[in-house]
């Protein structure tokens, strides 16, 4: 669907901005439904989540196609999926907003884990919740659920057009999670983004110790009075940045 490479420069840069920023600068550009809602980190991880969405699309489930006897299939999407997502990629799951049975669990997940991808989103359920919460590969869903995919969902498409937690996601766009929850970036926009949030991140911070200092909110964020952005200036100065 796209061309576009994240480059280690940017993901780099993703790494320390927040989700928050980068929905204050979609919106500036038009773009007001890019946070996949209903879902949550599955636990807290260090680092931020950052890669491109490789992704599984499901269907609803119907019983003569979805007997336990599917998993023997070689060519089962879900099967596939996990095992062909790139290193540095996210699989992002069309679960259709339906967490009363899980679109992977622990198992396969690890499996990602361990084949270093950079991620897993579905807005549907995750089974082994508490196994998937001690990886190391950070995970969001819209909550735990025991039941298997079979009973609800098919798993049908990899890497097309999807929709995930209202938010249309296209294969190779850009996703970063932190603890607010996932926003997805088209893949023509994330480089852009990433180097204008590095610089709001920066003021934010600034603004963030003003306030604390008893500095009113009004002329400072936004800042309007040339007092505050000359004490910003000094601020990044004094940083080195």
């Amino acid at each position: 669907m796209t061309d576009y490479v994240l480059s280690d420069e940017t993901r780099a840069r993703y790494k320390r901005i927040s989700t928050a920023s980068i929905a204050t600068q979609l919106y500036k550009r038009g773009l007001r439904n890019q946070f996949i809602q209903g879902v949550k980190p599955v636990s807290k991880k260090a680092e931020t989540m950052v890669g491109q969405a490789f992704t599984l699309r499901y269907i609803p489930a119907r019983e003569d196609r979805n007997q336990l006897e599917v998993f023997r299939n070689a060519d089962h999407p879900q099967r596939v999926a996990v095992e062909t997502c790139p290193p540095g990629q996210i699989l992002v799951m069309d679960g259709r907003g339906d967490a009363s049975a899980a679109t992977a669990g622990s198992i396969l997940i690890t499996r990602m884990d361990v084949r270093g991808c950079a991620g897993v989103v579905s807005d549907g359920g995750f089974r082994d919740f508490e196994g998937i919460g001690e990886l190391n590969m950070p995970a969001f869903c819209a909550g735990p659920s025991a039941p298997t995919n079979l009973t609800k969902h098919e798993a049908l498409d990899i890497n097309v057009p999807i929709a995930c937690g209202g938010v249309a996601v296209f294969p190779g766009d850009v996703l970063v999670g932190d603890g607010d929850g996932v926003m997805v970036i088209p893949a023509h926009l994330a480089d852009e983004i990433a180097e204008v949030c590095a610089g709001m991140e920066d003021f934010e911070a600034f603004v963030l110790e003003e306030v604390l200092n008893g500095t009113p909110i009004i002329g400072l964020y936004p800042c309007t009075k040339e007092e505050n952005q000359k004490n910003f200036d000094a601020w990044m100065e004094k940083k080195g940045k």
